[in-house]
């Protein structure tokens, strides 16, 4: 394929990942439901991560990351702003997890920045960044909050970037570094772990559309870092068990819910396609099924990157699969190259737009119930964490709060599809809502609010919406 009939393709495919097609769905009433209608282990939680909220960029011997980077690159971030700042939270965060203790959340997920560790990548540690996250934990722990950390959540150092990234093979070895000093730091406070955060969505934004960081564009950039996080995914999940045996031990992953535009085989084909390498790319290596080659042919020429043993590092028995899903895609055949397929643009739908999200991504509830499913359906997973669910809407600032109605609709149709799968025998065991606070979202910038609690970016003054205090009423049995 020549560099024009890529970059046709990956406009494409970048508008399907980031601008979701929307499509009218018949009106979903929130099931009456409890607390209690979960079971009494049932995991609640918030999830967030920490280029999305701590700032202090270089604050304390950190070193930069590949986020750090692209954010100061003129016309990578929509509205022109980086996370120098972000939420504050580094110096913040007593105040920020004492918000979370008030709204009755149990449990906060967060990742570990690797610049604030290894602020090159590798070798000497930052005794500055290690202190911090003892703080955090510590400080959660005392408000009667479980601490749930991840790995990786897409702030590789900028050290590291400079010899190749997630293109070097040696970034497995990298990777493990770094894990090892942070699960022996930490393990003996936290007990539940997830390697990765969405590699699909690091790896094919970041190295293959190049629309977030490191910038990196081409199929073959994406097959070679896919190999390499796909082993760092399974590699990382057996340093975890080693290091922490009385841990539970997760990773994560972007799913959206794939329907073909009919019935038509074509359809059905290309739809399947979309499906292998947007939800199970990741997903099946680990459960050592292999890469999805069947239904993505491209992935074949994968081969040449990988290494006699390579496929034997691929999976894990991992304690529980992380699912994280917004939404749906409609798909149809389009003759374009390396995809043929194509999602329906959201203007060829007439749909009302309180059914459209902030990202431009359909509000589809019953998509979570199928995801479900189908990962149920996969005899090696054991228990899934809805470790991401949430929407950006515009919030209405008034003197008595925050107003979100469309938030709160949203949370209480796709807990009641969590429920539903629940209730017939799913075994998904926890729902983390993203996220806690306002934050830096990445290429979007600070314009989408997914926060239960609103940020003001230029006074760092929190508010709680309304979506909050209905989560803790739900919470406390209200």
């Amino acid at each position: 394929m020549n560099r024009k009939d890529w970059l046709k393709a990956a406009a494409v495919l970048g508008a399907a990942m980031v601008a979701r097609p929307t499509q009218a769905f018949p009106e979903l009433l929130a099931p009456s439901m409890k607390r209690d209608d979960f079971g009494p282990d049932f995991q609640w939680g918030v999830a967030a991560a920490a280029y999305q909220i701590e700032g202090a960029w270089n604050a304390d011997g950190k070193g930069p990351s590949i986020w750090d980077t692209f954010s100061h690159r003129k016309g990578k971030i929509k509205d022109g702003s980086n996370g120098d700042t972000a939420c504050d939270f580094y110096h913040s965060y007593p105040d920020d997890i004492a918000l979370v203790k008030k709204l009755a959340i149990p449990n906060l997920r967060l990742s570990t920045a690797w610049s604030r560790i290894f602020p090159e990548g590798t070798g000497k540690q930052n005794p500055a960044g290690l202190d911090f996250y003892d703080r955090v934990i510590d400080t959660s722990l005392e408000q009667g909050i479980t601490p749930w950390l991840t790995l990786y959540h897409w702030d590789l150092p900028q050290a590291l970037q400079d010899k190749g990234g997630w293109l070097n093979r040696d970034v497995v070895a990298w990777f493990l570094e770094y894990a090892d000093v942070v699960t022996r730091r930490y393990g003996d406070r936290v007990k539940n772990w997830m390697v990765l955060n969405e590699p699909m969505a690091f790896v094919g934004l970041g190295y293959m559309l190049g629309m977030h960081a490191p910038g990196k564009i081409g199929p073959f950039k994406f097959l070679k870092a896919t190999h390499h996080a796909a082993m760092a995914q399974g590699e990382g999940g057996r340093l975890i068990r080693a290091n922490v045996p009385d841990a539970q031990v997760g990773t994560t992953f972007s799913a959206t819910h794939v329907m073909p535009l009919s019935d038509q085989a074509k359809h059905q084909k290309a739809a399947r396609k979309i499906d292998a390498l947007w939800n199970r790319l990741f997903l099946e290596p680990a459960l050592g099924l292999g890469y999805p080659e069947q239904d993505f042919p491209l992935l074949k020429k994968m081969h040449k990157y990988i290494q006699p043993g390579d496929m034997e590092k691929l999976p894990f028995d991992f304690d529980f699969i992380g699912l994280q899903n917004y939404t749906r895609d409609i798909v149809k055949k389009a003759c374009v190259p390396f995809l043929g397929a194509k999602a329906i643009k959201p203007a060829k739908r007439g749909i009302a737009a309180e059914n459209i999200t902030e990202m431009g991504w359909e509000v589809y509830p019953e998509g979570i119930y199928h995801l479900l499913k189908k990962l149920a359906a996969y005899p090696q997973i054991k228990k899934i964490i809805v470790t991401e669910n949430g929407a950006a809407f515009p919030d209405a600032i008034e003197s008595e709060g925050v107003a979100d109605k469309l938030r709160q609709r949203f949370l209480e149709d796709y807990l009641g599809q969590v429920l539903r799968a629940k209730q017939e025998g799913v075994p998904v065991d926890g729902y983390f809502i993203w996220t806690f606070m306002d934050n830096f979202e990445w290429a979007e910038g600070f314009r989408p609010r997914f926060g239960l609690v609103h940020v003001d970016f230029e006074t760092q003054q929190r508010r709680i919406k309304n979506s909050g205090y209905w989560y803790r009423d739900f919470l406390e049995g209200k």
